[in-house]
């Protein structure tokens, strides 16, 4: 692996990330080590009704010094994600300059990340990798491409690692969102964009800002992070994924589109047409997260086979 370094880049803010130990329970687990939910059917996985901590999934509102600190995320992430800081950090990222490794490479480097916004999750990145990728792999088993998505879709947070920026967690992780129109309400913790700088701008504040209705997906731009970081380093590289594949990268934290039916109105025919594999995928990237471990070394061999086939062996990043 060849890693390329360079100053960080240099934010206005910057969250403080807290060290919150989980809740141990006793879990009755599946073979492939998740946790088995009360109503859980032959037809496929069921999602389980509490997360790791003993609460409900995406609960923003629990008590705990944990969602303190993804409530004090957003006010940060939301006060800095402009249209203006979306299309500087597009254009510096999109030289992929900072490395060149394989997929594997770069899933090993995500055991040094923990995600900061994320209320149901202190386990490292790579075993939520696993667990996303397993769960989907035993329901969809013909469906290699899914399985692989699984794998690499949260590989972009290695830009909170100093070799590629030592960006903060606020332009790293969290829900997504378009910038260039009005932020929907549907967006959590909504109040706190009333201080970004775009907030008041009359080019930004309507339901369709810069865009057109219908315009595409593609052609909008949406907050900085780990997912449109690794939408383009995959696309660059030139892989075989399907756009299927591609749209779950990139829209997967965009949680007001497929959890509140948000900013449809900029969506084209094949985003609709993508939306429902997003939908398959979302089930198992959000509730997979367990406190039970995936054997890397046992699956390994499997997931390599797949990058190989859809995956040049050394990619730009």
């Amino acid at each position: 692996m060849t890693i390329l370094i360079e100053q960080p880049v240099l934010l206005e803010s910057q969250v403080e990330g807290k060290n919150v130990h989980a809740v141990e329970t006793n879990e009755l687990v599946l073979d492939g080590g998740f946790q088995v939910p009360k109503n859980e059917s032959k037809d496929g996985f069921k999602p389980p009704e509490i997360n790791s901590f003993g609460q409900t999934f995406r609960d923003y509102e629990a008590e705990s010094e944990r969602q303190k600190g993804v409530e004090e995320f957003y006010r940060v992430q939301h006060i800095n994600q402009t249209h203006d800081f979306v299309k500087r950090m597009r254009e510096k990222y999109g030289k992929l300059d900072k490395a060149e490794m394989s997929i594997w490479e770069c899933c090993e480097l995500l055991n040094e990340v923990v995600d900061d916004s994320d209320p149901d999750l202190d386990e490292p990145q790579i075993q939520h990798l696993l667990q996303s990728a397993e769960a989907i792999r035993k329901d969809y088993p013909d469906e290699d491409w899914l399985h692989l998505t699984a794998l690499i879709h949260d590989l972009g947070k290695i830009l909170i690692l100093p070799a590629f920026g030592e960006l903060p967690q606020w332009a790293v992780v969290g829900d997504t969102f378009p910038v260039g129109c009005a932020f929907d309400k549907s967006n959590i913790h909504h109040k706190y964009f009333k201080d970004n700088p775009d907030y008041k701008c009359s080019a930004y504040s309507t339901k369709t800002g810069i865009y057109t209705e219908g315009c595409g997906l593609d052609n909008v731009a949406m907050s900085w992070g780990h997912d449109d970081y690794m939408y383009m380093v995959a696309k660059e590289n030139g892989t075989t994924l399907p756009s299927a594949g591609l749209f779950i990268i990139r829209y997967h934290s965009f949680y007001p589109l497929h959890k509140e039916g948000a900013y449809t109105h900029l969506m084209n025919e094949e985003d609709f047409e993508n939306l429902k594999w997003l939908n398959v995928f979302n089930k198992y990237d959000l509730y997979s997260k367990s406190k039970v471990l995936v054997d890397v070394e046992k699956v390994k061999p499997y997931y390599i086979s797949l990058i190989e086939k859809y995956f040049p062996s050394k990619l730009k990043w």
